[in-house]
């Protein structure tokens, strides 16, 4: 299949900045999407990146519910359905109410992702509602678009959160837009203006940012989780399953996940196995996720995480990330 590759002359970015045609096209200033990420991606900060020109996203990770969906859709009821929901297929499958509270919301997308089920989105389409979901090679990319998607997120392993860490993101990227016609958002290590243009200059149609959005002044995480992303940089990050092991989450092997470093992924990191039957290790897990003691609990993020130094507004962060890719984008 014939790929689908933006192009930006010197006189379409001085018109139209960073625009594509799929941004253009979902009404956005720019073409920057916020991840979905649980626990983090809440209702005001997807206000906040919709008012900011992007497209907002609430994500409902595993502890998603529809009671918590209604909680953050009073954030975003005067945005006029210019926001996005993200939501997890076995999460879905757990509480199918969560699906009906996310197509009621009317929200400009829907994202259900990690799994292999694409019934859902007939039904969302159906609705009026775009759809999107996230791959990880080029055979995922092909299946997701024979089944109706409207827009994929190539996500690569460099991305924080849940995923699996099959491509780096500009190889992934590569590959599917060489296989698909369907629209196609970048994710994974997008941390700074060039990392942006990068993926922009290769032909995504837009970002889908994760961990560079996490500890802005809106998100939900945690301060003392703000402060552990503000301290770390890309190399203190690690691939593991061990948290999901240990709080007996039922995430498919597939999709391990990028966190930062500390004293539980040390000690258990590749100990998964002996991991399910410490019921000790599991108690100190549980209280510490309670304390919200980062130095034991997990925190999501991906190897962009160093581009983060200070808690500001999420506006600041799209305008830096945006005037900064343009800047580059136009050098001749």
């Amino acid at each position: 299949m014939s790929s689908q590759r933006e192009s930006f002359s010197s006189d379409d970015r001085a018109a139209s900045g960073l625009s594509t045609e799929w941004s253009r096209a979902m009404g956005l200033r720019v073409p920057v999407v916020n991840a979905p990420m649980g626990g983090v991606a809440g209702g005001r900060l997807a206000a906040a990146v919709t008012s900011a020109g992007g497209l907002g996203m609430i994500g409902m990770g595993s502890a998603g519910s529809a009671a918590a969906l209604r909680e953050e859709l009073r954030h975003t009821a005067a945005l006029d359905g210019r926001f996005g929901i993200g939501l997890v297929e076995w999460v879905v499958a757990a509480d199918p109410e969560l699906l009906d509270v996310a197509i009621a919301a009317a929200p400009a997308l829907v994202s259900v992702s990690f799994g292999t089920d694409p019934s859902w989105i007939a039904r969302v389409r159906d609705s009026g509602i775009r759809t999107a979901t996230q791959v990880y090679n080029a055979t995922d990319a092909r299946r997701a678009e024979d089944a109706g998607i409207d827009v994929l997120v190539a996500r690569g392993a460099e991305g924080g959160g849940h995923g699996a860490v099959e491509m780096a993101t500009l190889p992934l990227l590569d590959a599917v837009l060489d296989t698909v016609s369907t629209p196609v958002l970048a994710a994974g290590g997008i941390g700074s203006p060039a990392s942006f243009a990068a993926v922009l200059a290769a032909g995504a149609s837009g970002v889908w940012l994760g961990t560079r959005l996490a500890a802005c002044a809106e998100s939900s995480l945690s301060e003392a989780g703000r402060s552990a992303m503000i301290a770390a940089d890309g190399t203190d990050t690690v691939i593991t399953t061990a948290f999901d092991v240990a709080m007996r989450l039922p995430w498919p092997a597939r999709f391990p996940a990028r966190v930062l470093r500390n004293d539980f992924t040390t000690e258990w990191a590749g100990r998964e196995e002996v991991l399910r039957t410490d019921e000790q290790a599991r108690a100190e897990l549980a209280a510490a996720v309670a304390a919200d003691d980062p130095r034991t609990a997990p925190i999501d993020a991906g190897q962009g995480v160093g581009a983060i130094t200070a808690v500001v507004p999420a506006a600041q962060v799209i305008d830096e990330l945006c005037s900064g890719a343009a800047e580059l984008l136009a050098r001749p």
